[in-house]
């Protein structure tokens, strides 16, 4: 399936190419290649904020992990019902309907679903 890698760091020179190789190597060596796959680069001032809204730890990390389809899924369907968030108030209005349908989401998968957008605006 497809693999998307995205560096938005400049502390590390990274070799995407190098990087794409390696990763379909490991997928490959645990049978994961039928999934599809996000990995985003990021530095120390990115991933702090991340890790305090997701797992309330308030320091970087060096990675972190997330089931992308339900919380991707639930932010664009979202928008696809028409609910935008170019104001505050329409902002605050759709993140209260996303953080709503991911509690409850939570509750029947067991985790702890947060709004990819908490506390960007």
């Amino acid at each position: 399936m497809s693999l998307v890698l995205r560096n938005l760091q400049r502390a590390v020179p990274l070799r995407r190419a190098r990087l794409h190789e390696k990763v379909q190597v490991m997928r490959r060596a645990l049978w994961v290649q039928r999934f599809d796959l996000g990995v985003v680069c990021v530095d120390n001032r990115k991933i702090q904020p991340i890790n305090r809204i997701y797992r309330d730890k308030n320091t970087p990390t060096d990675v972190l992990s997330f089931p992308f389809h339900e919380v991707t899924a639930t932010h664009g369907l979202r928008h696809l019902l028409g609910f935008t968030h170019s104001t505050e108030a329409e902002w605050q209005k759709r993140y209260q309907k996303e953080k709503q349908v991911l509690e409850e989401l939570s509750r029947h998968k067991g985790t702890r679903f947060q709004p990819l957008s908490r506390g960007l605006f």
